[in-house]
């Protein structure tokens, strides 16, 4: 039973880590694909 429980903790924290990683994919890509075609840069004057 201690090796179920160990080996639930050390798939966990890769599978956080996917998550996270997930999340800020997907916000920056919204951004990117999104947010910023709508305020283009401005000319240098």
């Amino acid at each position: 039973m201690l090796l179920a429980q160990v080996w639930h903790f050390w798939i966990s924290i890769p599978l956080v880590v996917g998550a996270v990683l997930f999340g800020v994919a997907t916000i920056v890509g919204y951004l990117t694909k999104v947010v910023r075609p709508k305020y283009p840069p401005r000319g240098r004057s």
